[in-house]
């Protein structure tokens, strides 16, 4: 791969601007699990060469769109965003500061690279599909990216979605599925098992790739592998506080609160 120097860096700062704004967030604590999970997707699509956007240009018709369905995970979109020039550091300082436009869940701003205002699960991905549709009657060259999260799958309006995109045979649609195992009340198998979740979207007509979403060559191959006569689903196998020892697997971490202490120890993993 190339650029891997680089994207392990971009990787690693990612996870020190989550555990920052974690941190930061004091008491009102921050979705640090469900963000930590998804650096390696969010540092390969805005680094690798795959998404085209331009910094100067937010508005440009043209653009690519990255979508995150998964809302919660807002602290990874403002932490790339930060890395790309979108946000500068005094914005990401101001998450969950009283009066702020930087919270829990990101609000749709251009100017700022953000595409979508997150909230409540599903409803990104059903307007990622919109667009879609509304970039190809535009006759656009562009491409949709949305990303949800596996307990996301829970709720119908996915499956309504993907039959949509399928129906329209919206080859300008990628959506990427972060499979961490865990959601905000259990482990996903207990609650919804979604083992065989990638033969679901191939039943719907998808094109899939199921891979290990911490590993950069992996996730490379699957964004270069896209199939360009249907719509695509990457299936990324991750671990939830990925990076962080005592976040790993622990469902404490969909939400929690990053104390000083903690803080200093989950930086010092971050080598």
């Amino acid at each position: 791969m190339k650029n891997i120097d680089l994207l392990n860096k971009v990787s690693q700062k990612l996870r020190i601007s989550i555990l920052s704004m974690t941190h930061g967030a004091g008491k009102n604590g921050a979705h640090a699990g469900g963000a930590l999970s998804i650096v390696e997707i969010l540092a390969f699509l805005y680094f690798g060469g795959i998404f085209r956007y331009d910094v100067d240009r937010p508005y440009k018709v043209e653009r690519d769109r990255f979508i995150l369905s998964k809302g919660h995970a807002s602290l990874a979109l403002f932490g790339i965003l930060e890395q790309v020039g979108f946000l500068s550091s005094e914005d990401t300082d101001l998450f969950e500061v009283n009066g702020s436009p930087f919270y829990s869940h990101a609000k749709r701003d251009l100017s700022r690279g953000i595409e979508f205002s997150g909230g409540s699960l599903s409803l990104g991905l059903s307007y990622a599909v919109g667009v879609a549709i509304s970039c190809r009657m535009d006759k656009l060259d562009n491409h949709v990216y949305v990303l949800v999260g596996d307990g996301e799958c829970d709720e119908g309006l996915v499956w309504e979605s993907l039959m949509s995109a399928s129906n329209f045979n919206l080859t300008n649609l990628t959506v990427i599925v972060d499979f961490n195992g865990m959601q905000s009340d259990g482990h996903s198998i207990d609650i919804m098992d979604k083992t065989n979740l990638g033969d679901k979207f191939h039943s719907f007509g998808f094109h899939v790739k199921e891979i290990d979403g911490h590993n950069l060559d992996e996730i490379e191959q699957a964004f270069a592998s896209r199939d360009f006569l249907k719509p695509n689903a990457i299936i990324a196998h991750t671990i939830k506080g990925k990076g962080v020892s005592f976040m790993e697997n622990n469902i404490d971490w969909h939400h929690g609160v990053l104390s000083k202490e903690l803080y200093e120890s989950a930086l010092s993993e971050q080598k």
